[in-house]
């Protein structure tokens, strides 16, 4: 045996080599619980960690349209150091209370707080009167922004619905923060198969967590809303998988909400007709044909809006997430290897995305911000995924005549980035 000795890696280069996927490359976890209760009425937050983390939430809080104060102990080195991590939490809890209209205090715990020695067991349940409810959204324990989502919207439902009241019959309770428009335009078309929208969750007042216990079914149109949903469920609501996205994903769904809430078999087949039959007309010309489009973002619905693209003749080699795999992502993630996808990456980091840049050769870039600002300079048309979402609906013909429309005039733009490339080149 010949040795080699050659260049060795140690293992402590190997091991730098290789990406972390304990945490996906987000923003703080935290933030998505600051987005469901920041827009509640009524709700006071307390958010207990550093200061520097106190900096950088409060600041995308405001950035996403936040109306509220944030309020914080000061947590610097030597406060941690002190061992007064529970005093300051507990004065600051204390002059929440004293906020006009206060009608309950969230309380969020960070990383540095717990492993600086607060311990969530003993803060108080009530304040003045005013109810207190504390939410763990360590990054070492909640891996995504959209999970920290539903961690925020579970505590509260666990709080404020804990009876089993009689249903509302042929009510739907919807789980996803979604486009304004989008709930309207479905509980429209349930309307016309004798079902109703009775609420979405999470929402803007505490009022709606009373009103979604009487729903008689409950449909998690994003996919990682798994504790909020096997809460629901446990209060005796029937379950609704997947969204309606798309043609076959519309029929699908709206099939299932009929089982769910019992409705007339032959008008829910009626209503699913005449909707694909309008989603059908519009796919005939496979808009997005002939297109190799890559999506990746850290919203968590990003697999729904593959099969959007896949359903506008588009090619979707490769979808990353950061969220979890789970069973409310199977059914997508089986739909998608069905239909030519051949990389679902889950708590997907840069790195994953810039290998997948080397193996297709893409016309489209739906992505993270640090993963446009590559691909920009490729000369890719790229636009970030989060603000593409945002301004439009996504579901049912409504959202898919938008969505494929605008990823075909994104698609158009690419002699534009070719003569940048060019021009800087020079």
């Amino acid at each position: 045996m010949v040795a080699d000795f050659g260049q060795q890696t140690t293992p402590k280069e190997q091991r730098a080599a290789e990406t972390c996927k304990l945490h996906p490359q987000t923003m703080c976890p935290a933030f998505g619980a600051l987005r469901v209760l920041t827009r509640l009425e009524g709700v006071q937050t307390v958010l207990i960690s550093d200061t520097g983390c106190f900096y950088g939430l409060s600041f995308v809080a405001h950035f996403y349209a936040a109306r509220k104060s944030i309020l914080a102990p000061a947590l610097g080195t030597a406060e941690l150091s002190s061992g007064k991590v529970q005093e300051a939490a507990l004065a600051a809890i204390e002059e929440a209370a004293k906020a006009p209209n206060a009608t309950l205090i969230a309380v969020l715990s960070l990383c540095v707080a717990e492993t600086a020695g607060l311990a969530v067991e003993l803060l108080p349940k009530e304040v003045a009167g005013i109810p207190v409810i504390c939410i763990r959204v360590p990054a070492y324990m909640i891996h995504s922004h959209p999970e920290a989502k539903d961690i925020a919207l579970a505590t509260l439902l666990k709080r404020f619905v804990q009876t089993e009241k009689t249903s509302q019959e042929k009510t739907l309770v919807l789980l996803g923060e979604v486009f304004p428009a989008d709930p309207l335009i479905i509980d429209s078309l349930l309307r016309t198969i004798g079902a109703r929208v009775l609420v979405t969750l999470p929402g803007r007042s505490l009022d709606e967590l009373h009103l979604a216990e009487q729903g008689a079914a409950v449909a998690a149109l994003h996919p990682f809303y798994r504790d909020s949903l096997a809460y629901l469920n446990e209060r005796g609501m029937a379950v609704i998988g997947g969204a309606p996205i798309g043609a076959e994903g519309t029929a699908n769904w709206l099939r299932a909400v009929g089982v769910a809430l019992d409705l007339d078999e032959e008008t829910v087949e009626q209503v699913v007709a005449q909707e694909e039959q309008k989603a059908r007309g519009f796919l005939a010309s496979q808009p997005l044909k002939g297109a190799t489009i890559f999506v990746s973002g850290y919203e968590g619905n990003e697999l729904l809006y593959a099969r959007l693209l896949i359903e506008g003749g588009a090619h979707v080699p490769y979808v990353s997430t950061s969220i979890g795999q789970s069973l409310l992502t199977a059914a997508d993630e089986t739909w998608l290897r069905a239909h030519g996808t051949k990389e679902i990456i889950y708590r997907k980091s840069l790195e994953d995305d810039k290998k997948a840049l080397d193996k297709w050769p893409f016309d489209l870039v739906i992505g993270t911000t640090s993963l446009v600002a590559l691909t920009k300079e490729q000369g890719i048309p790229s636009v970030y995924y989060t603000n593409v979402l945002s301004v439009r609906p996504l579901f049912l013909v409504a959202g898919m005549i938008a969505n494929i429309m605008m990823v075909r005039d994104l698609l158009n733009r690419k002699p534009i980035y070719q003569q940048m490339v060019s021009f800087f080149a020079a």
